[in-house]
């Protein structure tokens, strides 16, 4: 009787526990799930956004001749801009980094542009 009593509680005990860690689990990715459709209805307009803004900075640059924007990556977030690469005179490096900052949309530009060394290291 005993034996009896004993495997009933521990089966009513592996039932709860099972039904209530279900139940956690769908809790938690129900969540998730709506967590990520409200990120993923925003996430898709921002990158267009900041594609948008690359390419308005990249034709900023194609209206200057003395830019070659050929060299010089563009990275755009929340309208934050880092400009990476190398331009050929020191001269270019603030040129380019005033157009960026001309351009509607840009908050802030993070430079890093370099002078790129001639063939031959001099």
């Amino acid at each position: 009787m005993k034996a009896i009593t004993l495997a009933l509680v521990a089966a009513a005990f592996v039932a709860v526990s099972t039904t209530a860690w279900s139940q956690t689990g769908e809790a938690a990715s129900a969540q998730g799930a709506s967590a990520t459709a409200a990120s993923g209805s925003v996430a898709p307009a921002g990158r267009k956004a900041d594609r948008a803004l690359r390419r308005r900075i990249y034709a900023a640059f194609g209206k200057d001749k003395e830019i070659s924007a050929g060299d010089i990556s563009v990275i755009a977030k929340d309208g934050a801009v880092t400009l990476n690469g190398t331009v050929t005179e020191a001269a270019q490096i603030g040129k380019a980094e005033a157009i960026a900052r001309g351009v509607s949309g840009v908050t802030s530009v993070t430079n890093k542009l370099t002078v790129r060394k001639p063939l031959g290291g001099m």
